[in-house]
């Protein structure tokens, strides 16, 4: 457990914190829309399919067929190996891989994320200028694999690339703080804290005070 919920205050201002990240993280990053060219949704490319359905268990294993083919006939194109990132990370978010009900995944789902991020150090030497949707699937694997630093990276990618986006300072300052990369974390914190309406703002405070000593909750970006 994260948290000692013996408390009754304990427990709600757990709940609030958790709120505060439902509503600046979750919601936010679903629908940043940000459509690069790269075929993705964000998070919905990875996390929008039904684990029982054996058709797109099935597009999926063909996906990662198709991706690991064009790495081998183009292993010097970004966009060989920004599929691979996209192929890897559906991978890991299909058939029984991907508990939606827990937002947890298996080992064998772990070993597509790690493979993900393989894909996607491979594609960031390839292109200085990383697409924020492949950010976003890079910064979720890393998260979830509990490697913070890199998931720090990635998203210090994606404000790169979108500057005017709250949640990815957000979720740059909650991943850095994770990492304990204080600093790094304390200016992304207050360029967020700028951009977030006011009545956001003490949740916010909490939660960047909470990740600093539980970090797992970095994984919610």
């Amino acid at each position: 457990m994260l948290f000692d919920l013996r408390s009754r205050g304990r427990r709600r201002t757990v709940q609030v914190i958790y709120l505060g990240l439902a509503v600046l993280i979750g919601g936010g990053l679903i629908l940043f829309g940000v459509g690069t060219g790269t075929g993705g949704g964000g998070l919905l490319n990875g996390l929008g399919g039904n684990g029982s359905n054996s058709g797109q268990t099935q597009a999926v294993d063909q996906a990662t067929k198709s991706a690991l083919k064009a790495t081998r006939e183009r292993p010097s194109d970004p966009a060989a190996w920004s599929q691979l990132v996209q192929a890897y990370f559906s991978a890991a978010g299909s058939g029984t891989d991907y508990n939606s009900s827990t937002g947890t995944y298996t080992a064998a789902g772990k070993r597509d994320l790690t493979l993900a991020t393989q894909a996607w150090q491979r594609y960031t030497q390839l292109t200085q200028s990383p697409t924020p949707d492949l950010s976003i699937l890079a910064a979720r694997a890393y998260g979830q694999l509990g490697q913070y630093k890199q998931q720090s990276a990635a998203w210090e990618d994606f404000v790169t690339a979108q500057p005017k986006a709250a949640k990815g300072y957000v979720c740059l300052a909650v991943s850095s703080y994770a990492a304990k990369q204080n600093r790094k974390g304390d200016l992304a914190a207050a360029k967020a804290l700028k951009m977030v309406p006011k009545l956001q703002r003490l949740t916010l405070k909490q939660t960047f005070q909470q990740v600093k000593t539980q970090p797992a909750l970095a994984a919610q970006c």
